[in-house]
């Protein structure tokens, strides 16, 4: 099981949509994916069709049970998407509270991990879609992975974003004992702009090689494929940014045979 968690310090440089997109994929490609929200807003969740708000349980409820969770539990928490081969663990409000309630708790960091290793033989990728806030959801979604891919707004306010996703990384790291595997993905670019276009290269001279080669365009498509609540790659297989999604992939699962050798 590959786990893949999409994160970065700035909201709204496409992290939910490049989580969907890629499981989308994924699903397509006969692969068992399990996207998890832990996200309090539930963006992923009313994506995928759920309702946060009227689910009998969701991802908070794994960190409630923490090291005493059992398989049952955990699957009583996935549901089905629309999607064949696609399941989801919902996001709900109640997640904005665990900092405060449990976050003091010896092993909180490592809940999401322990729990994952439950369902292994169920799936063959996990995304995990985190908030923009260091606390205790992006610690665990940090400890499950086995690459961070940090979706980049090719913008210059989205560089501030990034540097603080940057030193996120170094901070836990150190306390993990290694590095994390990272994947810089730039999106929303705009090729009629100087700015994507100096947005970019200044990604390239800072970050190299951890920078994905392609970049994922604007396309209207992803909105209106999120207003049917479906995949990109499902409600329009052949638009530009889909095609993008799709070599990005191509370029993970590489990847992905270096992270888990």
């Amino acid at each position: 099981m590959i786990v893949w968690t999409v994160a970065n310090q700035k909201g709204g440089v496409g992290k939910t949509t490049t989580t969907v997109a890629l499981a989308g994929l994924l699903a397509e490609r006969g692969q068992r994916v399990l996207c998890i929200d832990t996200d309090p807003h539930a963006s992923l969740t009313y994506y995928l069709g759920f309702d946060s708000e009227e689910l009998p349980a969701s991802a908070y409820d794994v960190f409630v049970a923490g090291k005493n969770i059992t398989r049952e539990q955990i699957q009583q928490t996935i549901l089905p998407s629309e999607v064949d081969n696609l399941h989801v663990m919902p996001a709900t409000m109640a997640l904005a509270t665990l900092d405060r309630k449990l976050g003091n708790q010896g092993g909180m960091g490592l809940v999401l991990k322990r729990a994952l290793a439950l369902v292994a033989q169920d799936y063959d990728y996990v995304l995990i879609d985190v908030p923009p806030v260091l606390g205790v959801l992006m610690v665990n979604a940090l400890a499950s992975c086995h690459r961070v891919l940090i979706p980049v707004q090719t913008e210059f306010l989205a560089l501030k974003g990034l540097d603080r996703m940057m030193r996120t990384l170094t901070l836990i790291q150190k306390s993990r004992g290694h590095g994390y595997s990272y994947t810089i993905i730039p999106t929303l670019y705009d090729k009629r702009t100087r700015a994507s276009l100096d947005t970019y290269k200044k990604l390239v001279e800072r970050y190299g090689k951890s920078v994905w080669s392609g970049m994922i365009p604007i396309d209207t498509k992803f909105r209106d494929a999120s207003n049917q609540q479906l995949p990109p790659s499902v409600y329009a297989p052949k638009s530009r940014g889909v095609l993008a999604y799709q070599s990005l992939l191509t370029h993970l699962q590489q990847l992905a045979q270096q992270d888990t050798a």
